[in-house]
């Protein structure tokens, strides 16, 4: 007798020619919001042994999933789909979702943005079972939901609209941009869903550990949480990571006027004609370039005396001439007190510097950019005793500990540097002290940061002011970018370079720079400040001719020769 083997597609029940007839089961999969989710979850499934063939569709929000019941059952499938923390799957006609409840873990992690992604990561290496509980934003926090990621790229869209239209040669007449707003806010919501899936979803999307969960978490006492009124969760450690928000400031009116902050203002679809900015810190610069150059008229008021106060006033000047040069308005040592609605505008009574008093129409939007504050006003904190700075912030130590013992706290809750990447650092250093014995400290002595303004400012180490505060006995050499070839040759000459070293031992120990790029230069200085540098060194270095880099090595030369004197390349 003869036999006949009927090949099939894997759609047809074999498993690639085993002979093992499939099964086929369709699922409902809540959770997907784009095609690339979809993608996400095959990919996912193509891991799993017995799977024959996977047809997930996005705009159906089901998939098709032939397997073998040998390797695979149904049960395991929705498993595989409901452990990850942005999806839940259910066999199509059945009631419930899957869902796994974990009440007790080594670490409950509260938050969801990077410092808390950071420490999932790395309590998955040390094999520590992790619960994360986040609750306002979505899951990727302040940086990809509304910080970071949405503003560099309205700072993209707004510099390129900006050259469209502004040449610094003469011979060259730019004509100008045509200016889809709309479809620029469009694409930037569909870069944050995509970098929020790719760039943390995915990533702890395979994670055996690791549960989240969204939901408002609160102690009950030290080592226990309920999560929105009704679930208790246990652990053995601790780590708030609950991030910030805009601090809003009680002025009479303004929660009656429909305010904006970066949450709401980066959503916004409509453009508005014109905006009044509530403080000149970075975030209320970085807005306010952005918006004027995409063509929002743009008001700034300031109670304090200058834009970026925290800055020594030269870099201050250096950038608020640059802004102003552009139309924006800055009114420094104006104080709002009182706002009311005029039919659609918006009447801002302010206190000028002179202590008169002056009314302000704005017939656009107000944006609050007045500061963050810690979010711990929800976590029930005075039960357990937690102590707080005068900020209200998380006070923690070197190694992101607490006053109680089982709880560490990292990035904008606490009493440290607020960036992205210090609450990754902060983050992962305080898994690793809490589980693994180690002592790791957050050491700042170096940090870099930058604002995203034109020109940028950034810097690293200590300032003139800060140096002096310490005791340090030091000496500045500041270099216009007027003298760095590689401004003279771009026509754009805005801004300087500021080195700040020890007069003992020569050591840099400080930089300032406010320049076109200027962020892509204080890595380099950064490092010289970590590893204990000196001037000589970085005068004596090389550096490629006509780059903006070559300023570096011009203000270290400037502690001891007029560098306008020198000629091109000197040393």
């Amino acid at each position: 007798m003869k036999y006949f083997k009927k090949i099939l597609s894997p759609d047809d029940g074999h498993n690639n020619g085993d002979n093992t007839r499939g099964k086929k089961m369709s699922i409902e999969i809540a959770g997907m919001t784009c095609d690339h989710c979809a993608v996400s979850i095959e990919r996912l499934l193509g891991k799993k042994a017995g799977i024959l063939s996977k047809k997930i569709s996005y705009a159906s929000g089901r998939g098709e999933i032939v397997f073998n019941p040998d390797h695979i059952s149904k049960e395991e499938i929705i498993d595989s789909i409901n452990l990850t923390s942005a999806y839940r799957a259910k066999e199509a006609n059945s009631n419930v979702l899957a869902e796994t409840k974990v009440k007790q873990v080594d670490v409950i992690i509260i938050g969801g943005g990077s410092a808390a992604f950071s420490a999932a990561i790395k309590a998955n290496e040390l094999g520590v079972t992790t619960l994360m509980v986040n609750g306002g934003l979505d899951f990727g926090g302040t940086c990809v939901n509304v910080g970071c990621v949405p503003s560099k790229t309205l700072i993209r869209a707004a510099e390129t609209a900006y050259h469209a239209s502004h040449s610094n040669f003469a011979g060259i007449k730019p004509k100008g941009a045509d200016i889809d707003f709309a479809r620029v806010i469009k694409n930037k919501k569909q870069l944050v869903k995509t970098l929020q899936q790719k760039k943390y979803l995915d990533v702890v999307s395979d994670f055996k550990n690791l549960q989240l969960i969204k939901g408002w978490a609160e102690f009950v006492d030290d080592r226990t949480i309920l999560v929105n009124g009704k679930d208790t969760y246990t652990a053995i450690k601790f780590i708030i990571a609950t991030g910030a928000t805009t601090n809003i400031p009680d002025i009479e009116g303004l929660k009656d006027i429909g305010y904006l902050t970066n949450v709401s203002l980066f959503d916004l679809e409509e453009q508005p004609a014109s905006i009044t900015i509530l403080g000149a810190g970075y975030i209320g610069l970085e807005i306010a370039m952005a918006y004027n150059r995409l063509g929002t008229k743009v008001r700034i008021i300031e109670f304090t005396d200058r834009v970026l106060r925290t800055q020594t006033p030269d870099i201050s000047e250096e950038l608020e001439k640059h802004m102003k040069n552009e139309g924006i308005e800055i009114l420094p040592n104006f104080r709002a007190v009182k706002f009311e609605k005029s039919g659609s505008d918006t009447i801002i009574h302010c206190k000028c510097p002179d202590g008169s008093f002056t009314k302000m129409v704005e017939p656009g939007k107000v944006v609050v950019a007045s500061g963050t504050k810690p979010n711990t006003e929800k976590l029930g904190l005075n039960k357990i005793g937690l102590q707080l700075t005068r900020t209200g912030h998380v006070q923690v130590n070197e190694l992101m500990e607490t006053n109680l013992p089982n709880i560490y706290a990292a990035g904008d809750v606490v009493n440290t540097p607020s960036f992205v990447y210090t609450a990754a650092y902060e983050g992962k250093i305080a898994v690793e002290n809490a589980f693994s014995g180690s002592e790791n400290k957050a050491d700042y002595s170096s940090l870099p940061w930058v604002v995203f303004t034109d020109p940028q400012v950034s810097g690293a180490g200590l300032d003139e002011v800060q140096a002096a505060a310490q005791n340090i006995p030091y000496e500045v050499s500041t270099v216009a970018l007027k003298e760095v070839p590689r401004a003279i040759a771009a026509y754009d000459t805005r801004g300087f370079i500021k080195l700040i070293r020890n007069t003992e031992t020569d050591k840099l120990i400080g930089a300032r720079i406010v320049a076109p790029e200027g962020g892509e230069l204080i890595q380099q200085l950064s490092m010289a400040i970590k590893h204990g540098i000196t001037i000589k060194e970085l005068a004596e270095n090389f550096y490629p001719y006509l780059t903006l880099g070559e300023g570096i090595k011009l203000a270290a030369i400037t502690f001891g020769k007029d560098v306008a004197k020198l000629s091109c390349c000197a040393t």
